[in-house]
């Protein structure tokens, strides 16, 4: 699924929260959306969910308009076919009731009932529930009550109820929070991995939006970023083009270096915690010292 954003301006109470925002996200990318807290992000995820509405611009999924003023020629996508389209997984999105993690799968296919209140589709919707377990590594959790899950577990869970939905487009907000590194690295190899496999969302393929606090994972899984600060795109492209030291001191507020992954050859940011805003150097006991060491523009210094 292409995604448009054609100068996607919200406010809250007056406030603006997002400010003329246009970007194209191609159909299969996994794109980052990278910013401050509070500078739009999970509000740009809604308007594109269609859960907002813009109040200038709008956003067009495959040249249907989800929100805001719809140009001439456009049509213009329901409430029910937007939800079929597209997934998104807020942060904390948990069930309010104890559920098998079956049963929280399968949540994923009521965009697809018949009717309002109609039960789900027997065999039909308990068949794609497992296969979308299955995508994500998850069969073994089926018969798992939610609440014994860990927070990769129900990370993946989560994912999997998303992809039940059979969406065109994955939209995550903070997938990572809450995860240790494995678990964050096993998730974000999974969304990856899903958009480079056909059988995954629709026949056209699945894309994804990922709100990320960390740059480094972004650069690692990420073909493009998006980089907002203060409600407007100020950066969009890929890794290496927008993840630059100038780049980041403008919109963070840090000081640091960009180098390549000795394996992988995209961006790796290293910060110099000394240069960063309220930074306290910690005195550390003599034996302690050497284990202390920070990359200081290219020298060691405990």
């Amino acid at each position: 699924m292409v995604v448009i954003l054609d100068r996607v301006s919200f406010r809250m109470g007056g406030t603006p929260i997002l400010t003329d925002v246009s970007a194209v996200v191609p159909t299969g990318a996994v794109t980052g959306l990278l910013g401050p807290n509070g500078a739009g992000k999970s509000t740009l995820l809604r308007l594109i969910a269609g859960l907002e509405t813009a109040d200038a611009g709008g956003v067009e999924l495959d040249g249907e308009r989800v929100g805001g003023l719809r140009p001439r020629g456009v049509s213009a996508l329901s409430r029910r076919e937007t939800a079929r389209r597209v997934a998104l997984l807020e942060q904390n999105a948990a069930p309010s009731i104890d559920l098998t993690v079956r049963e929280v799968v399968l949540l994923g296919r009521i965009p697809h009932r018949s009717r309002v209140l109609g039960s789900f589709g027997g065999d039909d919707d308990h068949r794609v529930a497992e296969e979308s377990l299955a995508m994500v590594g998850g069969s073994d959790l089926a018969d798992r009550a939610w609440h014994t899950l860990s927070g990769g577990e129900q990370q993946r869970a989560q994912i999997a109820r998303a992809l039940a939905q059979r969406p065109s487009l994955l939209l995550l907000d903070e997938p990572n929070n809450h995860l240790d590194v494995s678990a964050q690295l096993g998730l974000l190899g999974q969304v990856r991995g899903l958009c480079a496999d056909p059988a995954a969302g629709t026949d056209t393929g699945l894309t994804a939006i990922m709100a990320l606090h960390d740059l480094n994972l972004a650069a690692a899984f990420c073909d493009q970023i998006l980089l907002l600060h203060r409600g407007r795109l100020v950066a969009a492209g890929t890794p290496e083009e927008v993840l630059r030291p100038a780049t980041i001191a403008e919109v963070y507020g840090v000081d640091c270096d960009v180098i390549p992954h000795p394996r992988g050859g995209h961006p790796v940011i290293v910060f110099s915690p000394a240069a960063a805003p309220g930074f306290a150097p910690v005195t550390a006991a003599p034996a302690l010292a050497p284990a202390l060491t920070y990359h200081r523009r290219g020298r060691g210094q405990a």
